[in-house]
This record gives C-alpha cells, structure tokens and sequence, in this order.
C-alpha cells in the first residue's frame, strides 16, 4: 500500500476515533442518602461514627458544604429535584399528595431521567448488588407520571454494564426509620432501618445530642442509634463503590452523593431548620473524562447551592442544556446562587405553612401558620421519635429549661434568624437584635423571600381546601389510636 493512502487510511481512523470519543457520554451514578445532615459524616467532621468510604469519595472529589434541599421532607424535596422545578411551583408542595388524583405535571416538566432517556441513558433504580440489598427502590414522588420513571428491569446492578450510559440511582437503605408494622395490632416497631449490620461506634454515653434536646437517657440512646445508622449507610455504599471498580465502570462514571433532606431527627426532617434543610453533597468526576475547573480531589467548596441545582447539573453531565422553564442551575459553571430557598407545607395531617432563605452565613424562617410550631401534633411523628414523647412529658412536668423549653414553645406566626456561624444549632433568634449587622440580613432576607415567593409562584398562598386535608387526619386516627396515644410510650 502506497504512503498517500495509508496517511488517509490513518488519518480517517484517527478521526472516527475523535469523533466516536466526543460522542462519549459518561454514565451517572446518584448515591443518595436518605435524612441526613453533613455533620453527621467523618468527611464533615463527626467523632462518632465510621465512613470510611464517603471519606474516602470526598479525599477523591469535591465536598460542598453550603447544599440545601427545598423541602425538609422527602416527597416534595425529591418532586423538585426529580424535576429541576421548586415543589411550590409544580404544586407538588404538600406531603404525599396527588397519589391517586389524576395529577400531572405543567406542560414541559419531565422528570429527570425522561431528559437522559431521550439522548441514550439507561435509567436504573438500584436495590441490589451481587446479592446484596443496598438499596430501597424509593421513588416518593408527589406526582404520578406518564410513562415510568426508570426503564423496566433496571432494580440489579448487572443490568448496567451492558447498557452504557446509564443513570442510575441508589436510594440508601439506611438513616431511616421502620417504624409502623400494620400487621401487629398497630403497635411500633421502633427500630432503624439496617440495624442488621450491627454497627456500633455511636454510644449513648459518648455522644452530643444538639442543646435544643434534653440532656436525657433517652435523648442520647435515639442519637446514638442514629448515628449508627449512619455509619450503616457507609457500609452500602461501600459495597456499590466495590462493583462499580470491579465491573471496570469506575474511569467512565461521575458520582454525586447527596442527602434527599436533612436529619432524621424530631427538630431536622419536617422542620425548615438547617438541620432540616442542610445536606451532604460529594462529587467524584472519572479519569476518562475532562473535569470542571472546580472539581479537583480533596477540594472543598462552600459556595450556596440548591438540591434543586443537582438536576441541570446532571443534565449537563451528559451534554444537555437547561431546559425551558427548568428553575434549576448547573453548580459545577454558572454563578454561584446568592440565596437558597426552601418550603414547608402541610405533612400529612399537620398544616403548616413556612419559608426559609439561607445565604453565606445567615438563614431566616417565616412561619406563617397560628399555633405551636415543633409542639403541633403529627402522629408520624410522635410514634417515629421517643424524644417527642418524652419533651412533652417533661415540659408538662415544668422539667425542661433553656433551649429544650423555648422550642416547645415556640409559636408562630413568627420569624426567626439565625448566624450559623456562631450559632449551628440555631437557638439564638436574632430577628430582634439592634446590632446593625443583624438588621442588614434581616432585610436582605426578608426581600429575597418575598421576591423568591412572587417569581416562583408559590403555590402554597392557596390553603388546600378541608376535603383534601380530612382523609389524612382519618387515616393517623385510624391507625394510631385515640388523642392519647402519645402517653403509650411513657
């Protein structure tokens, strides 16, 4: 064969090459971890548990420290960053609604994984590897979708090495309770999920409950449990990490660890507290793909970030832009976010309508509902969480002081501010000071609210009519008794 044509015969082959690499989508992995606070890992700083393999993920990639979901609960914080839109906007606000009401999302919002599907993805909702379960296949979405959210399938990781790329998403196992057998005469199980893998670096004699608790046997016996659960979490993951380097996918395979919302504990899940809002995020980027200018390993990066912003992120993982109408930003290039807001609405039986805003360093609460705030009664909530129970007791026994004592009485309407800081447990409401610094955020804050609620359209302005919130309270009488079930626990 002559020089010219084996040049061109080169060159072409070169050139398909190129072209075939630039095609190349890198497949995507969500690690998501269900109620859980970014203290509450060893990357973050926490003494009482073991992550060894988050640790080590966040040593590889990049760790944030400034995420915060849209909802301190799970159905609506997941509608938004299933959909890349606030909760409030899509109407998909309240807790576990539009199940079985022909609900549908506006026109142009689509789940996440319709937006990957369209260029290639496989999309995976994993239970399983190599025999183990490691996850629970939770979608809780407050919506119902045309068509599924996942291909069929899809719940084995087997199914991903011969179907690249993919989208696939592990929903954890653990930092959750189980908390409700209907099956044995309405009487709780109380016990965390993955207590099975019998970890226990946490004990109750060790540990620092947060000061708005109680300094109580009982107190560090659930914070310890806890934090067990989530050094339980650590051990799944690690089995994921494992087959994933096994199968040869890890080079071609972004990893995004996040939290769904934050702590699983009585003032965190359901509260828009940091503790309720704050979550853990870790990006790992693979070797055969060029990173962002931000992500380099062991980096850490406080910038303020939207969950709602993991959704165009993804999307620009995989070559998409951000779609029309799509309220959520790429983190890893736009500019950084000044304020991220965040939504409560009703819970089941319990309504209450708050807002939150955080910027760098300060986080402003509106509550707009008459009545206790922590104190109001949620059911769920009373029969998932002994210190409930136990706070009520000692505060009707006058027993409670400081902090503890102002939470149970806290009422609302009402605003708080908080420095988080100087104050990471918010216990000091700021929104009276007269230092000028304190006055300065209280503004800048109450208007980036109020500008926040008019553009996005929050929905939560409309009470839900009676009709729609009565079927909830029947159903928690139903299944956890007369008004004084919470003396049972005594």
């Amino acid at each position: 064969m002559n020089r010219p044509i084996t040049f061109l015969l080169m060159t072409l082959t070169l050139l398909a090459a190129t072209v075939s690499h630039a095609a190349k989508r890198p497949n995507i992995l969500w690690l998501v971890g269900e109620n859980l606070h970014p203290s509450d890992l060893g990357c973050y700083g926490a003494k009482d548990v073991h992550t060894p393999h988050l640790d080590a993920l966040a040593a590889q990639g990049v760790r944030y420290t400034r995420v915060f979901a849209t909802n301190p609960t799970c159905a609506p914080s997941r509608s938004a960053f299933f959909t890349g839109m606030y909760q409030t906007t899509t109407d998909t606000h309240h807790m576990r609604s539009h199940r079985d009401d022909d609900f549908r999302l506006p026109p142009g919002v689509r789940p996440i994984t319709h937006w990957l599907r369209d260029v290639g993805y496989f999309t995976a909702n994993i239970k399983t590897v190599g025999g183990h379960s490691v996850g629970t296949g939770k979608l809780d979405l407050n919506f119902v979708n045309e068509g599924p959210i996942y291909h069929e399938n899809s719940s084995d990781w087997s199914a991903l090495k011969s179907r690249q790329p993919f989208f696939a998403v592990v929903n954890s196992e653990e930092v959750e309770y189980d908390i409700y057998d209907r099956q044995s005469a309405k009487k709780p199980r109380v016990k965390w999920v993955g207590e099975d893998i019998h970890v226990q670096h946490a004990k109750p004699e060790t540990v620092a409950p947060p000061p708005y608790y109680p300094d109580h046997p009982v107190v560090r016996e659930e914070w310890a449990r806890y934090l067990n659960s989530v050094s339980g979490m650590d051990v799944r993951i690690g089995q994921v990490l494992a087959q994933l380097r096994a199968d040869g996918l890890e080079d071609d395979t972004v990893i995004i660890f996040f939290g769904d919302n934050g702590r699983l504990e009585p003032r965190g899940i359901h509260w828009c507290y940091d503790s309720g809002l704050r979550v853990p995020m870790i990006v790992r980027w693979p070797k055969n793909f060029p990173a962002p200018a931000q992500i380099k390993p062991g980096v850490v990066n406080e910038q303020v970030i939207s969950l709602l912003d993991v959704t165009v992120t993804t999307l620009a993982i995989a070559g998409l832009s951000c779609p029309p109408l799509m309220q959520s930003r790429n983190f890893l290039t736009d500019p950084p976010r000044p304020f991220a807001f965040a939504a409560r609405d009703r819970i089941d039986e319990t309504v209450q309508r708050i807002r939150s805003v955080h910027d760098a360093r300060y986080h402003y609460i509106r509550n707009y509902t008459d009545g206790p705030t922590f104190a109001s009664l949620n059911r769920y909530k009373e029969k998932c969480f002994l210190i409930y129970p136990l706070m009520r007791r000692l505060y009707a026994e006058g027993k409670l002081t400081g902090p503890p004592r102002d939470l149970m009485e806290r009422r609302g309407p009402s605003e708080e501010l908080y420095d988080t800081q100087t104050d990471p447990h918010e216990i000091k409401n700021l929104v009276r000071s007269t230092r000028p610094e304190h006055r300065d955020a209280l503004t800048r804050l109450r208007t980036a609210l109020d500008a926040w609620i008019t553009e996005t359209g929050d929905r939560g302005v409309s009470p839900e009519p009676p009709s729609i919130v009565a079927p909830f309270e029947k159903e928690m009488h139903d299944w956890f008794g007369t008004p004084a079930w919470h003396r049972d626990r005594q």
